[in-house]
């Protein structure tokens, strides 16, 4: 017969717990909650006029691109 539910949970925390790692609980948006996608565009809007506010940033975007680029450099 197969270990209970908490003894496998149980096993799974320390051998991960052993490898080095720690749990951490984090909050996150609740993307079910009235006005979530209206909030996401307003924000995504506002990033989109913000950038194109932004004239020298197409010049920085290529730059970083650039050296990420291994063939850039041939």
């Amino acid at each position: 017969m197969p270990a209970p539910i908490r003894q496998r949970v149980q096993k799974r925390r320390d051998a991960l717990r052993a490898s080095g790692l720690r749990p951490i609980q984090i909050w996150v948006p609740d993307t079910r909650r009235p006005g979530f996608a209206e909030e996401c565009r307003r924000q995504a809007r506002a990033v989109a006029a913000a950038d194109a506010a932004d004239h020298d940033l197409s010049a920085v975007l290529d730059a970083a691109l650039d050296d990420l680029d291994p063939e850039s450099e041939a």
